[in-house]
């Protein structure tokens, strides 16, 4: 199934719809409308007050430390920022690679295009929308073979970043033991970043990582009824 779209715009791999759960509250977002006199007039003076309070932070390391990043949330976006991220490791010469967990190795969406484009290699483990899949049991088989690529790579020393992506599913259904996957995090090359995206990332996943952001919907287009677009979705 090549070059088609998934079946809803952010409808996540490994996760069935949930029309009906609500957003998270959106009460900390600005409802204020200002003009644009006011609004500059009040930037100018916050900016200036945290310019003046600034001071810079003490006991920060210098030079290169391998971070362990998760990308989590039900929002859009988690494999596109490792997406960026992956392209400006690669901009500054790191050698980068990435394991798709869910999709399947014959997927040329937009970002694989891209990163044939580059040079930077990548490969699809699983079998499409696991959600929908008539043989979950051939699904897991897939995610512990990925695993045990992923784990080679990590190992390897041949790599500066690593993206695991939709690794979180895997981890959540069991498919692959979060044990083993935490010694081989721990053991690795303490220069090799490895970023890892999905929704519901396990907490002990979350307490060893150095960077956690979860991205949560407020609006998608989708729920007001505009399919997925080409570049965008896929």
């Amino acid at each position: 199934m090549t070059d088609q779209p998934p079946p809803a715009p952010d409808r996540p791999t490994g996760h069935p719809a949930t029309p009906t759960t609500p957003y998270p509250s959106t009460e900390h977002l600005s409802t204020e409308y200002l003009s644009t006199e006011d609004r500059r007039a009040r930037a100018m003076r916050e900016l200036t007050e945290q310019r003046d309070a600034y001071r810079k932070p003490e006991g920060v390391s210098k030079g290169r430390r391998g971070l362990l990043i998760v990308n989590t949330g039900h929002g859009k976006g988690k494999t596109t920022a490792a997406l960026g991220l992956m392209i400006r490791a690669h901009g500054r010469g790191l050698r980068v690679r990435m394991f798709q967990f869910l999709k399947h190795d014959t997927a040329k969406f937009g970002e694989h295009r891209t990163l044939d484009l580059l040079g930077i290699p990548y490969q699809g483990l699983g079998d499409g929308w696991t959600w929908r899949s008539r043989d979950l049991e051939n699904s897991a088989a897939l995610a512990e073979h990925g695993w045990a690529l992923a784990r080679a790579a990590i190992q390897s020393g041949e790599h500066d970043l690593i993206v695991l992506d939709e690794f979180t599913y895997p981890l959540k259904y069991g498919w692959v033991p979060w044990a083993d996957v935490e010694a081989t995090l721990r053991a690795r090359d303490p220069r090799l970043h490895v970023v890892i995206t999905g929704r519901d990332a396990l907490p002990e996943l979350v307490a060893l990582a150095d960077t956690v952001s979860e991205i949560q919907p407020v609006r998608h287009a989708y729920e007001q009824g505009v399919g997925g677009q080409t570049g965008i979705e896929y």
